[in-house]
């Protein structure tokens, strides 16, 4: 990527960013309140991810999430305990994710870019894996369209923990190598629209 589509895509971050923000700030206070009353615990959460070359950040979410006494996993399957109503009604449409637009004002993500995911993933990337790290994450992606539906995947899996790793981390991983490969803005706003519209992404 060149330091001139680096420009442009730090210029079109933040223009979007701040004007979705502006339009979804009624919508996030609500839906923090609501959170935060059903679930008894402030309505934001924070998560420690994996950023541009290797570097820890505080990720933000809307809270969908309770705790649970036999559960101790970072991953979520679509009949997990753990989600919430409310909660499911955001992780099914994504709403969830717009705090994330306050990294993104930052610098820490980018509205189109590698999913950012926990420590003892990324961070563990080798070799010419480690091209992902040289890019901002992103709210949105080549993998995160192609693992739409996610959540309903690992709830098939007898070890969903196992098959995340073996399965769905390894071909997260050279999507991202092929966005990377492939980058334009053309495919930036092409993956924001099929984002916005639930629709599958070929490049």
């Amino acid at each position: 990527m060149s330091n001139f589509h680096i420009f442009i895509k730090r210029f079109v971050d933040l223009f979007l960013s701040a004007i979705a923000l502006l339009v979804s700030c009624l919508f996030l206070v609500l839906a923090i309140t609501i959170i935060s009353i059903t679930t008894k615990k402030f309505g934001l959460y924070s998560s420690t991810r994996i950023g541009k070359y290797g570097h820890p950040f505080t990720m933000w979410k809307i809270k969908t999430m309770k705790t649970h006494p036999s559960i101790n996993t970072t991953i979520t399957t679509i009949n997990d305990p753990r989600i919430t109503k409310f909660g499911r009604l955001l992780r099914h449409t994504k709403l969830d994710e717009l705090p994330q637009l306050w990294n993104v004002l930052k610098g820490d993500m980018s509205l189109v870019g590698p999913r950012p995911d926990v420590p003892g993933f990324a961070d563990q990337l080798q070799g010419e894996d480690r091209i992902i790290l040289t890019v901002r994450p992103g709210v949105t992606g080549l993998a995160t369209l192609a693992f739409r539906n996610e959540e309903k995947l690992l709830a098939n899996q007898k070890n969903p923990e196992r098959y995340n790793q073996k399965v769905i981390w390894p071909e997260k991983v050279r999507l991202n190598k092929l966005y990377i490969e492939k980058y334009s803005l053309f495919l930036d706003f092409k993956i924001l629209f099929k984002t916005l519209f639930g629709e599958s992404v070929s490049i």
